[in-house]
């Protein structure tokens, strides 16, 4: 459909929603400020290029920030967040990833030269969830709808109810950031704790800091084979979007 039709589009969307016989002038003009925000978005993302994506999802309201030049291992923050939010003691469950990166860094042992933690250049590198902006690889791998937008930080939460314990979403994470709990047979991730992180509430070395938003996906380096869950052209979105240009997710 062409963009000069959008008053025609704007109809259709009414009668879809029902208000077909309804809508009142006013419904009109409020439904075409939409189309036309709509329209010059799309118009910004071509004049960007055809890999950039256009964004339709609200961003969390904020984001947790690591510091490995501060970090000293204590794995305070693990514990802190599966007894909040798992009500017990088990670093292994927790949604920040300290224990992997202690030992060889996010390049594991094979890291030559480059490699970080206790055997390479004891930087302990923290694993934190991006808290992706559209498209979210996790939530848009999930068949069953079960990873949720927060409403009160926006950040995204698996729907215990929902999660069938298929681990998509962990094979769809750049980051390996999801958790999945065995016994429970259910996936996790970073929520924020409702805008309470209790990571950065129980850091004793102020490696940790709750800032608002913004989009770091782009940063660093994907640590782990992505995206086999989703269709090729979903994946390429996700790539585009969350990849650094030029640079490989890992090979698990």
């Amino acid at each position: 459909m062409k963009r000069e039709d959008s008053p025609e589009l704007i109809r259709l969307a009414a009668n879809a929603a029902g208000m077909g016989a309804t809508l009142s002038r006013r419904g009109f003009l409020l439904l075409s400020a939409s189309a036309v925000s709509g329209l010059t978005a799309l118009g910004l993302c071509e004049a960007l290029g055809a890999s950039s994506p256009l964004v339709i999802l609200d961003n969390a309201k904020g984001m947790i920030l690591a510091d490995p030049s501060r970090c000293v291992g204590c794995q305070r923050c693990e514990l802190a967040c599966t007894e909040f939010n798992d009500g017990r003691a088990q670093p292994s469950q927790a949604r920040i990833k300290i224990d992997r990166a202690m030992n060889f860094g996010p390049e594991g042992p094979t890291g030559g030269p480059d490699m970080q933690g206790t055997w390479g250049n004891a930087l302990v590198v923290q694993g934190v969830c991006r808290q992706c902006p559209h498209p979210v690889p996790c939530a848009t791998a999930c068949p069953e709808n079960a990873i949720q937008t927060d409403p009160t930080t926006g950040a995204r939460v698996v729907d215990a109810k929902r999660c069938v314990g298929c681990r998509l979403c962990q094979r769809a994470c750049p980051w390996d950031m999801m958790t999945f709990d065995e016994e429970r047979q259910k996936a996790s991730k970073c929520f924020l704790c409702h805008g309470k992180p209790k990571c950065v509430e129980a850091c004793p070395a102020g490696a940790l800091r709750f800032v608002p938003w913004r989009d770091i996906t782009r940063e660093g380096r994907a640590g782990a084979a992505t995206l086999s869950a989703l269709s090729p052209a979903t994946a390429k979105a996700c790539v585009d979007c969350h990849v650094p240009s030029g640079k490989k997710p890992a090979r698990r």
